[in-house]
């Protein structure tokens, strides 16, 4: 999970922060996904056809690996632009290829909420003691990582974690915040205890998502590997998303990186 080079005078060390997108998970994921793996032989047998070129012009009969995948901008680990969370209340809601790159990019911290539970939520109250047991401000353009605990292999993980309510998001929004990311199938609560709130009048459902209507920002869902990072603090990440034109979402490798100083050989 971590990997570890030298450029110069410094040391960097790579922390995966993405998700493993393969098959087997397709038949439980919520978003459905399939990889066809196409290999050299199969490739090779298709070229005569394609290329006017049959198996005898590659060497050994192999041509090129490929793969087809069929899956939704929101499977595996994606960044939300605003235009997933609907129209916006003011202006035009930004698509992933509009959001400013610079939102994808900066000091990080990781907040450890996983002894929250689904049905309540992760609250502000729940925020603010983490950051004060963190003895952390945040400050503008910072990047925030909730750590939830959340197993994505499972089959019904998708309703097993836990997420922010509107209150924390608009907290952490309003602290100059533009990227929140979360180790959970979504930043809100499950789906069916939002449901529930929701018949009930006791809550708006989707109510983190829909903040975004009104104070635009983005979200990473479905982190993976945050027990990784050496610290809470004391790194930065890199989230840019997929470009593609209009759309709600972009698939992303979400990478978190440490910097020291490389030990320099002695001088004779």
């Amino acid at each position: 999970m971590a990997e570890t080079v030298i450029r110069g005078r410094k040391k960097l060390t790579f922390y995966d922060l993405s998700d493993t997108l393969s098959n087997d998970t397709s038949e439980f994921e919520p978003n459905a996904h399939r990889i066809e793996y196409l290999t050299p032989e199969q490739t090779a047998a298709t070229s005569l056809e394609r290329l006017g070129l049959g198996p005898g012009h590659w060497p050994d009969g192999q041509m090129l690996a490929a793969e087809t995948v069929t899956l939704t901008t929101h499977s595996g680990t994606h960044v939300d632009a605003p235009a997933h969370y609907g129209p916006a209340t003011s202006g035009r809601a930004m698509t992933i290829d509009e959001v400013p790159l610079a939102w994808c990019y900066g000091d990080a911290v990781r907040l450890d909420l996983r002894g929250k539970g689904p049905q309540e939520g992760i609250t502000l109250a729940d925020v603010e003691a983490e950051l004060a047991c963190l003895e952390y401000s945040l400050k503008p353009d910072d990047i925030v990582l909730v750590w939830t605990g959340t197993d994505l292999k499972q089959p019904g993980y998708e309703n097993r974690s836990s997420g922010l309510r509107r209150e924390a998001t608009e907290f952490l929004v309003d602290s100059g915040v533009h990227l929140i990311g979360i180790d959970a199938w979504g930043l809100d609560r499950p789906f069916p205890i939002m449901v529930e709130d929701a018949r009930a009048g006791r809550a708006q459902i989707w109510e983190s998502h829909l903040l975004g209507r009104e104070k635009p920002y983005l979200q990473i869902e479905r982190l993976a590997n945050l027990d990784s990072l050496p610290a809470a603090t004391g790194f930065t990440v890199i989230a840019f998303p997929f470009k593609l034109e209009r759309a709600s979402a972009g698939w992303a490798r979400v990478v978190a990186i440490v910097e020291d100083e490389a030990e320099q050989p002695a001088v004779r």
